[in-house]
């Protein structure tokens, strides 16, 4: 080590600790439970690393002091990464959006241009598709953004889908006197429960490896979580064992609670879907079609057939497509399982 680089260390040194030597605690000092222990992991387990893809790397490089700069303009925006366990820091992940909004609004914005150009010979579709490369050149830095906080609203949505299961389980556990750290722990052994899994080894984690308390790492757990059905149960587990509650009654109420929500949750989808099924006939099946009589008729009675091709190739070969794969998404997203 240099003699300026090691000056320069000097000022974060203390009298009565370092910040570059292992503090050291005596036998008398140590409580049996707290404080530094031997933790013993699984067999060939190994600690997992946060590694940056290579464009990532290159976009920090490039974009790293601007977005530090501009870091105190979205608070939220590391609440958010944690809760969709995205796992970069704020700093870092602004950097790739400002490096990717960069290259995407110079990518968008020449495909506009050359859209523009093509719409000289081919008309008004050439038209629409300038327009909307312009209108994502100038979204993408929103799209990128929210991408966080639409990661974290799926793994709420997962975790709500499967409380109610979840919570036979932990209910079960908790009718044989099991402890509820070691409930949380038999929780993270499941990967049946999604989402909900990954929440309890994070706790587990917090009480196994950080020596943390169990009642502390559940609070921690509920400030993390993105779905505000799992922050209520965390929070009344905190609040019945505080109490003097028992935690066995508690579960079973949050267990008939869940399969409730669950029923009105599928009564809800199945009306909804019977909704979109009318909505599909009307939309995509006959507006188009008549929409193509008009424009066909109108083109007749003006004589100018020609100049109507375009928007007919338009609603033929966009708007029938897309109604129907919007349609589609939209009603995979409801029935499909996470």
């Amino acid at each position: 080590m240099s003699p300026e680089v090691s000056d320069a260390f000097k000022g974060l040194e203390s009298k009565k600790w370092s910040l570059f030597k292992t503090k050291r605690v005596k036998a008398e000092d140590v409580i049996e439970g707290y404080g530094p222990h031997i933790v013993y992991l699984p067999k060939e387990a190994v600690p997992s690393q946060i590694k940056l893809t290579s464009y990532q790397q290159s976009c920090v490089r490039i974009m790293g002091k601007k977005a530090e700069k501009e870091l105190d303009k979205y608070p939220d925006l590391e609440e958010w990464l944690l809760k969709a366990r995205m796992r970069m820091r704020p700093e870092e992940y602004l950097a790739y959006v400002l490096f990717t909004n960069l290259i995407s609004m110079i990518s968008f914005i020449g495909l506009g241009i050359v859209f523009f150009l093509f719409g000289m010979v081919i008309g008004f579709l050439g038209y629409m598709l300038g327009i909307f490369m312009f209108l994502f050149a100038f979204l993408m830095k929103k799209i990128l953004l929210y991408m966080p906080k639409s990661k974290a609203k799926a793994r709420g949505r997962n975790i709500d889908k499967k409380l109610a299961s979840a919570m036979s389980f932990v209910a079960s556990l908790a009718s044989a006197d099991v402890n509820v750290d070691v409930i949380f722990k038999e929780l993270a052994k499941e990967p049946i429960y999604g989402e909900i899994q990954k929440e309890a080894e994070w706790i587990t984690r917090d009480t196994e490896l950080l020596g943390i308390d169990i009642l502390t790492a559940i609070k921690e757990g509920a400030k993390r979580s993105p779905s505000m059905k799992w922050l209520e149960f965390l929070q009344g587990v905190v609040t019945t064992s505080t109490s003097g509650g028992q935690l066995k009654p508690y579960f079973v109420v949050k267990l008939e609670e869940y399969e409730k929500d669950n029923q009105l949750e599928n009564k809800r989808k199945t009306e909804t879907l019977g909704m979109l099924a009318e909505s599909f006939v009307t939309v995509v099946v006959a507006f188009p079609l008549f929409l193509i009589v008009i424009i066909a008729i109108m083109a007749i009675t003006n004589g100018q057939g020609a100049s109507s091709i375009p928007m007919l190739y338009a609603v033929d070969g966009l708007m029938i497509p897309g109604s129907q794969g919007m349609f589609i998404f939209i009603m995979w997203s409801m029935t499909k399982e996470d």
